[in-house]
């Protein structure tokens, strides 16, 4: 019969002094799981849409006319391919933008402002406006 030789040292300690890998377990079943809200507030969303250079530039681009994302990425000068897709993504989550799939050969998207887009694109061009009359000033 073997004994078992009993140390006072917990079972971490004893992993990590031998140099045997440990075993870590979750706790997230035993914890109460936290509310997280996957909404955001509406002033979240304008602020990071307004906050962004390439946001404005997408909508006042799309509010021109380019509606396809190889005619944006054309119009706007500087913005990347993966900038310009997660900016559209974004956009269209808020529902500042529609997106539109065609079944073609090959795929065609083209995207259009929403009601909300239009006027959002109003205020930045007032506040454009603004800008001008204060650097005459």
């Amino acid at each position: 019969m073997h004994r078992r030789i009993v140390d006072r040292r917990g079972v971490r300690e004893q992993q990590a002094l031998s140099g045997t890998p440990g075993t870590f377990w979750c706790k997230s079943k035993t914890m109460k799981a936290k509310k997280i809200s996957l909404i955001e507030s509406e002033y979240r969303q304008l602020e990071d849409v307004v906050g962004c250079k390439w946001s404005v530039s997408v909508l006042q681009a799309v509010a021109a006319g380019h509606t396809r994302p190889g005619a944006l990425e054309r119009h706007i000068a500087g913005i990347s391919t993966k900038v310009l897709s997660e900016r559209l993504r974004k956009l269209t989550r808020y529902g500042l933008l529609d997106k539109q799939v065609y079944a073609e050969m090959p795929p065609r998207t083209e995207y259009a402002l929403t009601d909300n887009g239009y006027k959002l694109v109003a205020i930045i061009g007032q506040i454009r406006l603004l800008d001008d009359d204060i650097r005459r000033s």
